[in-house]
């Protein structure tokens, strides 16, 4: 029996059996599910803070391949692998270039976020500049073959005066746009620089001008992501899409829920959370495939409680949990992020981040993930 770890919280007695969750099993038919995957930095990477990420690439393709062994597809360079938050621009088209050519390898799916952070990231760029960064980073998915999604720009926020702008900048790179697109909505509690997007701090309002940039293309839009942390607010936006348009919920604290759906419709996926809850994630909607609602909520109703917690504000913290989660559950060998931001959760966080795990059976091997929380607490304050 493995020997209770002296958590901050009081003791812990860790599961001895994880949940038995292999890869491979049936395609996934009635939901198309994206995991946005983390990144991993090089421990050993002689940098300093000032300076570009180093990735370790071994460990971060390594964690995608995981997860399209399960059969989620893989959203790429978005908010969950520190897009602005450590990795830069020239680092996320590495990492899409990369992570491109593990997909065709293995015939995964795999979808990345198309954004304007080369841009300075202070001052009023004008328009056209902003436009041409989106262009750029577009280019590039295509040219790499994967699905864009457009995500939310610090700098349009910056740039624009209204919602004819957003409009028309919209309007500009969907013309332009192959394939269809996924578009995403990224609400200020993960990122404040977000704050008024569409136009409005008014959400009805800033709702009514996101409607309409999808109405105005729908043969461009394949999708939306909205990750407002409101559901029933992207409720209200599913149903008043066009038809064929999904709707991707990136609702971390209510998935379960919406997912499941209504007799009116459901929800897609495109989560965060879906990091450390692959494996589950992919049997829940597997079960999910064959009707049983019951069934699918009953394995993800429980782990609510451990995605509620990683995601506590400040809510663009939570990549620090996904992190560590991954470094217990065996898929790296140690856990260091870009930029530092391992130290961006307090250790009484990071030690309920992995009660809660252990405890849904999440990690493969429950005796590796004890010892090595045990070393963590031990490096960073002792075992009081």
């Amino acid at each position: 029996m493995t020997a209770p770890v002296p958590l901050p919280q009081g003791p812990y007695t860790p599961r001895t059996t994880p949940l038995a969750l292999a890869p491979g099993g049936a395609p996934l038919t009635s939901r198309t599910v994206f995991s946005a995957a983390h990144v991993v930095a090089d421990p050993y990477a002689d940098i300093g803070p000032d300076d570009p990420a180093a990735v370790d690439w071994e460990s971060t393709l390594a964690f995608r391949r995981h997860l399209w062994s399960h059969g989620l597809g893989v959203a790429e360079a978005m908010d969950t692998a520190q897009r602005g938050m450590g990795l830069d621009w020239a680092g996320a088209a590495e990492l899409i270039r990369r992570s491109a050519a593990e997909a065709k390898a293995v015939g995964g799916r795999i979808a990345c976020g198309v954004g304007t952070d080369q841009l300075p990231a202070s001052g009023e760029p004008a328009l056209a500049e902003v436009r041409s960064a989106y262009e750029e980073q577009l280019a590039l998915a295509e040219e790499n073959g994967v699905q864009p999604i457009l995500m939310a720009s610090r700098a349009l926020a910056r740039a624009a005066r209204g919602p004819e702008d957003y409009l028309s900048t919209y309007a500009h790179l969907l013309r332009q746009a192959s394939e269809p697109v996924i578009l995403h909505w990224l609400g200020p509690m993960f990122d404040p620089a977000l704050d008024g997007y569409w136009g409005s701090t008014d959400l009805d309002e800033a709702t009514d001008t996101f409607l309409k940039v999808i109405a105005e293309h729908p043969d461009k839009v394949d999708g939306i992501k909205i990750s407002l942390l409101d559901a029933a607010r992207e409720i209200d936006v599913r149903r008043r899409l066009p038809g064929g348009v999904r709707c991707y919920t990136g609702d971390d604290f209510n998935y379960p829920e919406l997912i499941a759906g209504d007799e009116q419709g459901f929800s897609h996926a495109l989560l965060g959370i879906f990091d450390p809850l692959g494996p589950l994630a992919a049997h829940a909607v597997r079960v999910l495939d064959t009707g049983d609602v019951a069934g699918f909520r009953a394995l993800l109703d429980p782990t609510v409680g451990l995605s509620r917690h990683l995601f506590q504000p400040p809510t663009r913290f939570y990549k620090t949990g996904v992190v560590l989660l991954a470094w217990l559950a065996g898929h790296q060998d140690h856990f260091t992020m870009v930029g530092g931001a391992q130290s961006a959760r307090s250790l009484p966080h990071l030690a309920k981040a992995y009660e809660l795990a252990d405890g849904l059976g999440l990690f493969p091997d429950p005796e590796l993930a004890a010892h090595r929380m045990r070393a963590l607490l031990a490096v960073n304050g002792g075992t009081r």
